[in-house]
């Protein structure tokens, strides 16, 4: 007989996350998702001037700040038809590049490698011995056994106060952790370390954004003016330092990240076969290098992945109907056309006209409505997005820097193409493109150090900046790729004002309910299978959860389940 488990909320993620499986047999017969918090940052965004949405966009989430401001910008130039000067995308381009390596390495290391690094068992470690297996993956600095030590003293004074702090509560000794002591005494001396670096990485933001989180956008370029010699500017020192964080984070990826990833995955390689779900990839694309009205230069490229075929590249159009639509049939909506509708975002719904059960509760309702995420589908069926997405379509694509990587990381480990469609090849996807990622933003820097030198500084296309020239009706689409998978938002601009603001985030995508037609998405096609040694500490739907890094703050918006507002900020 099935066991009901309930997780809630799922920690290490960014927002709330209700899990709840059924388990027979050791195994997850049935999984569901829930979103346990309101959505409505839409709502607030009607009425407004569009050139401000990307301020109030930037904000759903402390995490996703940069992406979401980027996406938004790009939705009102879409509309707009307003074309940004080469050195604004390629800071935009960096303030990306900041943004994914820094949160995919601090993802690893803080949200994800505790559900496969045992830290209390890094304590019976011999740091000679961990010292010699870190100076076997790479030459970083740090890797010695007195290094090794004090951080095993450190870690050891932790236990011995009976206060864990951030690794308290956890399920240490668990039979599904496999790592020798040496292993988990690497992992959690590098975790100390990444919370030292992640800090830096971000000044990025600050040198082209003004601040970190939530560094500044501007429709038609970024607010960032170039001046080799101005102190109040984008100056020379301001360049060499961008420079400098580029080159101390490749460090950071190729000596640390990438060969405790390796070394980790190695020891797991049973978990190339669980966690699969479903069978379709999405990528919008991102890192343009010819503009970004033009997707065939992308570094990752625009596609659909269907049935796991990488022979072919299905092509996205963001302004049909018949492709990207979202339902509620088992979200806590109504739509005026009745639940089983599926609206294209031009047409999308955002209101709290559904008055049945809502959280907290024993069990989730899982025949009716279950969860503040809408369910997005791509011509009907449901699409994993994210690192995994963007490595499959990049590859099926034939972009020659990822086929190579993709490759590469495979005959290290050992193990087939097959063994991308799980969760352990969503979490080396992940380290795959953060690698990618570092050394494409040295190109990013070189080209920008180039146009400068060459005489443009254009940072601004001020053309369409005065609604006047705006024509009476208009609608945008702006499409990204956050770390967490494919994100657009989409616009309909009426009498200079927004209309109608919909924003489609990677984790609607993945943690969504079930569609009308009883299909599931990732998240709960993921866990199907998946064993589970101890019910009462069901570790293995962590791993393949946190596999997706989970950001209900980006689905899930501001407002309390009764419908009120909690906060209202007046701008002066």
């Amino acid at each position: 007989m099935a066991n009901r488990i309930v997780v809630d909320p799922i920690t290490r993620i960014e927002g709330h996350l209700r899990i709840e499986a059924d388990v027979d047999g050791g195994r997850i017969t049935d999984a569901w998702s829930s979103g346990t918090m309101v959505r409505g940052l839409e709502i607030i965004l009607r009425g407004r001037d569009p050139r401000d949405a990307w301020a109030f966009c930037e904000r759903a989430c402390g995490v996703c700040t940069t992406v979401h401001a980027l996406a938004s910008v790009r939705t009102v130039e879409n509309a707009l038809g307003i074309v940004v000067p080469p050195n604004a995308e390629l800071a935009r381009n960096l303030m990306f590049c900041a943004h994914y390596l820094q949160d995919h390495v601090v993802h690893f290391y803080v949200l994800h490698a505790l559900d496969w690094v045992d830290v209390v068992s890094a304590l019976s470690a011999d740091p000679a011995k961990t010292a010699v297996v870190a100076r076997s993956l790479s030459s970083w600095p740090k890797n010695s056994e007195g290094y090794f030590k004090t951080v095993q003293d450190r870690v050891r004074a932790l236990v011995a106060s009976g206060q864990l702090g951030i690794f308290a509560n956890a399920y240490w000794g668990h039979p599904a952790y496999k790592l020798p002591p040496e292993v988990n005494l690497l992992g959690v001396a590098h975790y100390l370390d990444i919370l030292e670096w992640q800090k830096e990485i971000v000044k990025v933001h600050t040198i082209f954004g003004g601040k970190n989180p939530h560094p500044h956008y501007l429709v038609g370029g970024v607010y960032s003016a170039i001046g080799p010699d101005n102190a109040m500017t984008l100056n020379a020192e301001r360049l060499a330092l961008v420079g400098k964080l580029i080159d101390d984070a490749i460090q950071i990826v190729d000596q640390v990240y990438i060969p405790d990833l390796l070394a980790v995955a190695s020891y797991y390689k049973d978990w190339a076969s669980i966690g699969g779900g479903v069978s379709n990839y999405m990528s919008y694309g991102d890192l343009p290098t010819r503009g970004y009205n033009d997707p065939s230069g992308f570094k990752f490229p625009r596609g659909v992945v269907l049935d796991r075929d990488l022979s072919r590249v299905h092509e996205i159009d963001s302004a049909d109907p018949g492709q990207i639509s979202e339902s509620v049939a088992h979200s806590w909506y109504s739509y005026k056309g009745g639940d089983a509708a599926a609206l294209h975002p031009w047409d999308g719904e955002t209101d709290f006209n559904y008055t049945g059960p809502k959280p907290p509760y024993k069990n989730l309702e899982v025949e009716g409505k279950y969860s503040w995420l809408k369910t997005p589908r791509w011509k009907g069926r449901a699409m994993e997005v994210g690192p995994l997405a963007r490595l499959l379509v990049g590859y099926a694509a034939g972009q020659p820097e990822i086929k190579q990587a993709v490759d590469g990381a495979l005959a290290h480990l050992g193990v087939p193409a097959t063994a991308l469609f799980s969760t352990l090849g969503r979490t080396a996807a992940r380290g795959i493109e953060t690698q990618l990622i570092a050394h494409w933003m040295k190109e990013f820097y070189n080209s920008l150090l180039a146009n400068i030198k060459n005489g443009d500084t254009q940072m601004f296309n001020g053309e369409k900046w005065d609604p006047a020239t705006w024509p009476a009706e208009a609608k945008g689409a702006g499409l990204s790729e956050a770390p967490r998978g494919a994100l657009a938002h989409w616009i309909v601009i009426k009498d200079r004002k927004i209309a109608n603001y919909q924003l489609v985030v990677p984790t609607t995508w993945n943690g969504s309910p079930r569609d009308a037609g009883g299909q599931r998405s990732p998240y709960e096609a993921a866990l199907i299978g998946t064993p589970v040694a101890r019910p009462d500490q069901p570790l293995e739907i962590l791993r393949t959860i946190h596999s997706f890094d989970p950001c209900i703050a980006c689905a899930v918006h501001l407002y309390d389940p009764q419908g009120r507002r909690l906060h209202q900020v007046r701008v002066v």
